[in-house]
């Protein structure tokens, strides 16, 4: 689960990468925020509970900066599967941010805006839990103008339009290509464009997608060929037609050391040896034994 959820969160954290998803998922590819504009942030944040401090983690987070001036807290969080408490979660781990920003000895430094982002990666159907506070709460009617709301601000990758997908500058356009094919078309058919971060782009596509094959060719790389998701499916296929040929002799292997044992066993039972002590020599069971020297046959001998 560690190396799962680190995965997770190495391409983001560049920040050519992160400021692209930012550009486009919030301001439609114009270029707000610069990669360079952008510094690490801790991702975790503390709070006292039960007299016990314990720590809440981000998945990415960065501060927007302009000059020495902080513009900005932003977070990313990834999601494979729809979180009912989603909301919940995103109002803590923005409350902790601001909670940090209130407790700072300079009074005086200004206020700043917290802002996350959840991409929601899967694409076999829409994201159908809540995405707001009130959505996750029991309210009485007579509270209900009392309870302030909190949205979350979800994009499902997969349902991003071509358009969308195209803003993308960094290879989290690869990525939103990948997922926005499989929902429409059930398969992959992969462009030309080069990967800048090949074993981070290909960790990400391997925790979303499950399919470790694409970590795999990475770790097979061993002469740094892969430029592009080309390469990446070329070197897929091609493992995958070297395990299928090994897998092939094996089976042959397995099916003619059968010949030989069902041979031995008839020549054995010809001359009179008892199925137990054949099926002792061959290392199959009595039954597989019978079925060889007499097929349909219940063998008493």
């Amino acid at each position: 689960m560690a190396e799962k959820d680190v995965a997770e969160k190495i391409l983001e954290s560049y920040n050519d990468v992160f400021s692209d998803i930012v550009n486009v998922l919030l301001f439609d590819g114009k270029e707000v925020v610069a990669a360079d504009e952008l510094e690490d942030q801790a991702p975790r944040a503390y709070y006292k509970s039960d007299g016990k401090i314990r720590e809440i983690e981000r998945d990415v987070a960065k501060r927007w900066k302009k000059g020495n001036i902080r513009v900005a807290c932003i977070g990313m969080e990834n999601q494979t599967q729809a979180d009912p408490d989603m909301p919940l979660r995103i109002m803590g781990y923005d409350g902790a941010e601001y909670r940090a920003q209130l407790l700072k000895n300079n009074a005086a430094e200004s206020r700043y805006p917290v802002v996350t982002l959840v991409l929601y990666f899967g694409y076999e159907k829409h994201w159908d839990q809540p995405i707001s506070l009130k959505e996750c709460l029991e309210i009485p009617p007579e509270f209900d103008r009392f309870v302030n709301d909190y949205k979350i601000n979800l994009f499902e990758i997969a349902y991003l339009t071509r358009e969308q997908v195209e803003r993308f500058q960094s290879d989290f356009r690869i990525v939103a290509d990948y997922f926005v094919q499989k929902r429409e078309k059930g398969d992959y058919i992969p462009d030309s464009q080069e990967i800048r971060h090949v074993q981070e782009t290909l960790q990400l596509l391997s925790v979303m997608t499950r399919d470790h094959r694409f970590e795999e060719a990475y770790n097979d790389d061993k002469e740094g060929g892969l430029r592009n998701m080309c390469d990446v499916l070329d070197r897929v296929e091609s493992k995958g037609r070297r395990e299928g040929l090994q897998e092939g002799r094996r089976e042959g292997r397995r099916e003619g050391e059968m010949k030989k044992a069902r041979e031995m066993a008839c020549s054995l039972f010809k001359m009179g040896v008892p199925v137990e002590k054949i099926a002792a020599a061959a290392q199959v069971s009595i039954d597989e034994v019978k079925q060889w020297v007499a097929p349909g046959k219940n063998t008493a001998r």
